[in-house]
């Protein structure tokens, strides 16, 4: 038969078309039940047309023997002829052999259609049955570990949402811990293990990227390529049964030879590959390749799509670049192999297709693809292997080169052990780690890929202990505040970029802000010094200083007494009358003491007596306290003569609400108060003290001076600024140059 160059194939032009392609060749198929069901019924009626021949030749046999001797001589003939007959007779009696030997010809054919072409059309289209069905299982196993890709990936991603959590929570507690330095340690114990967690996800994405382009541009073509063949296969196969049961009745109708030799000639221009064209052409349609998968940044800890390549996380991508090295090569050759061996069979198909290799198409088919099975499933390891190794490298390079790796074997410790990394005893139900067969390191199955590369080698017993001893120290100091243990890589600098909660504040547009590590609480380090940059707008800004962290400027509030036991006088300049729950009525001139200060919402809590409750603070003279006790009770002056209105409070009074001097009445008449702040409805109003001075860089960052007070409006997201109200404006200040007082 003649092929068609370059004819066009379903994974090239379908793509992800296998169900629709599936659908069509099952019907295909199942077409094949008709045809075999039409040979049977042409059989049934050539056998019944063969008995009725039968028939009709024994019937005219009969009576030409009671007429031959009358016909051939006549009725009373003077010599009877004995066994001779006429000629008409003898030419009849050849007619009628000629019917009992058509009616013969029709019996073999009748039982030819069906053991020559009913029965084999049938065991066919069980077996293409078979292997398609097998196709599908395959095509579905392959869109199911696409799917499972991406359910690693969710799953990846979810634990990455969870490692962010985590920190956060751990950074939040960094800020109520009694133990600052260990929550601290904490902390960036955690942002390792969230880098690491980021860089597996960023590598999941890589892999499962990587996986989907194989998927749709060589597994799934490569099964519907198999697909296709399966059903030109079924077509040569069927063409090859029209032209026997087309021979069958050539035989034996030779007067109708004109038409069944155009019969067969109409069977040979059958090609193949003609139906699968027309198929192609009618069902051709845009193929949109969906989206590669992108970083996704967690809600709780905005992050960029960028490797971590600090010391640490280069502990964790030298181990995992290691695994993937070792097992490249192993990979690449094998899935070589395989390729050759399906390559192979490729070539045996074709010959089969061509005419020139006799062997079981059906077979060739099947085993193609069981290969093919094989050689995807080594080709996703081998393709996973070269991503991790490609990513890394690009990230970091080659950092296995020089590495002194452990050689780990896997160990299930039945006495009590501690892992050299962490510290931890390695326990539970199955106790399950690894140790080195050389310098005997041992750390849990989720500290292998921690682990740094530096093993001093095949040490003694005596050295090994001595070593384990140290290991420990290190590992058990982890959790004493301090620097990093030896054996750990130093931590690194947390860098941000802005988020999408620093955006909307109105000032946050700096592409990075990082914090330093603590400084020792003993310390009393200068204010750091602030570059001064420009900004074209408040909400495109430059890099800017990097805020220093809460712990490193720790002071006591201004104003506090030593333990916190110092009280604040007052007394009444007008009679009060309670309006309402939780207010106190107290009359003119009575003592008070003062034990919540005015938050902004113009009123104060006060303790007359034994009772406590709320008065306005306009009706409230403070004693005159010392220095530093005002300093802790009224606010610093803000540089401006007038507050302007606040959006955050419904007070009328400013930040520095004082008494009002009592006018000078005439000496019976009782003062009046002056207008009360409505209570009920105000926002409380929280306020923040400056620690250092400070200058502002950009138009949206207000500048300070030591001990002055602002109005908090937004705590520190995380970024290292804090949002303040100063005259009714709002800007930015560095968080750890602050405190709220």
């Amino acid at each position: 038969m003649a092929e068609v160059e370059t004819a066009p194939t379903f994974g090239s032009e379908l793509r992800d078309g296998f169900k629709a392609a599936n659908g069509w060749v099952a019907n295909g198929i199942a077409w094949l039940d008709d045809i075999q069901a039409f040979y049977r019924e042409r059989s049934a009626i050539e056998k019944e047309y063969s008995a009725k021949l039968n028939a009709l030749a024994k019937k005219y046999f009969e009576k030409k023997t009671r007429k031959s001797a009358s016909l051939s001589v006549g009725d009373t003939p003077t010599m009877t002829p004995g066994s001779l007959e006429s000629a008409s007779l003898t030419t009849w009696t050849t007619h009628l052999t000629t019917l009992e030997a058509r009616a013969d010809e029709h019996e073999r054919y009748g039982n030819d259609l069906v053991t020559k072409v009913a029965d084999p059309i049938k065991h066919m289209s069980g077996r293409f049955e078979d292997l398609r069905k097998r196709h599908a299982e395959y095509a579905e196993k392959l869109e199911k570990e696409r799917d499972s890709s991406y359910v690693d990936l969710r799953k990846t991603k979810g634990k990455y949402d969870a490692a962010c959590q985590e920190v956060e929570a751990k950074r939040k507690k960094t800020e109520s811990s009694f133990d600052k330095a260990k929550a601290q340690n904490s902390f960036q114990q955690q942002i390792l293990e969230m880098n690491n967690v980021k860089n597996t996800y960023l590598i999941s994405i890589n892999v499962t990227n990587k996986y989907k382009e194989k998927y749709y541009y060589e597994y799934l073509p490569e099964v519907m390529d198999s697909l296709q063949d399966l059903s030109e296969f079924r077509t040569l196969r069927l063409n090859g049964l029209w032209t026997l049961a087309s021979n069958l009745e050539a035989n034996m109708l030779q007067q109708s030879s004109s038409q069944v030799d155009h019969l067969s000639q109409e069977i040979t221009r059958n090609q193949p590959h003609l139906d699968s064209m027309m198929y192609i052409r009618h069902n051709m349609g845009s193929f949109q390749e969906p989206p590669d998968k992108n970083f996704e940044p967690s809600p709780v800890w905005h992050d960029e799509p960028t490797m971590v390549v600090d010391e640490a996380a280069k502990v964790y991508l030298r181990n995992m670049l290691n695994k993937s090295k070792g097992q490249l090569g192993d990979l690449r050759r094998e899935a070589d192999k395989k390729r050759r061996e399906v390559e192979g069979l490729k070539r045996v198909k074709q010959k089969i297709r061509d005419g020139t290799e006799q062997k079981d198409a059906v077979v060739v088919v099947a085993q193609v693809l069981s290969m093919q099975e094989d050689l995807h499933q080594v080709e996703r390891k081998r393709l996973t292997a070269e991503m991790e190794t490609s990513t890394i490298t690009s990230a970091v390079g080659d950092v296995t080169l020089g590495a002194k790796n452990h050689n780990f074997k896997s160990q299930t410790f039945k006495i009590p052990t501690n892992c050299d990394l962490c510290g931890e005893r390695i326990w539970g139900l199955s106790a399950k780690g690894f140790d080195c067969r050389d310098c005997g390191y041992t750390c849990h199955s989720k500290c292998e890929m921690k682990v740094p590369a530096e093993c001093p080698g095949e040490q003694s017993k005596e050295e090994r202990k001595k070593l384990k001893q140290e290991r420990q120290s290190a590992a058990n100091s982890v959790l004493k505040p301090g620097g990093p243990p030896e054996h750990a890589a130093e931590l690194p600098a947390l860098s941000r970029s802005d988020t999408v909660t620093s955006k909307t504040s109105g000032y946050a547009a700096s592409s990075q802000r990082s914090m330093t590590g603590p400084m020792s609480p003993t310390e009393e380090p200068p204010a750091p010094e602030v570059p001064i940059s420009t900004r074209p707008a408040s909400t495109v800004r430059k890099n800017r200083v990097i805020a220093p962290p809460p712990p490193a400027y720790i002071s006591e509030l201004p104003g506090s007494a030593p333990n916190g036991s110092s009280e604040q006088k007052a007394r009444m300049l007008y009679s009060f009358e309670a309006g309402g729950a939780g207010e106190l009525s107290v009359p003119e001139g009575r003592d008070l003491v003062v034990l919540e200060p005015d938050t902004g919402s113009g009123w104060v809590r006060v303790r007359a007596g034994y009772k406590e409750g709320l008065v306005p603070a306009s009706y409230v003279e403070l004693s005159t306290p010392a220095p530093a006790a005002a300093a802790a009770i009224a606010p610093q002056h803000t540089g401006q003569s007038a507050r302007p209105p606040s959006t955050y409070s419904n007070s009328s009074s400013s930040i520095g609400t004082s008494s009002l001097a009592p006018s000078a009445a005439g000496g019976g008449t009782k003062k009046k108060g002056p207008a009360v702040a409505p209570r009920r409805g105000a926002k409380k109003l929280r306020y923040v003290e400056a620690l250092y001075d400070y200058a502002a860089q950009s138009e949206a960052e207000h500048s300070m001076a030591e001990g002055e007070r602002f109005v908090l409006i937004k705590e520190d997201p995380g970024d290292g600024w804090a949002e303040v109200e100063k005259g009714g404006v709002t800007k930015s200040v560095p968080a750890s140059y602050v405190q709220v007082v």
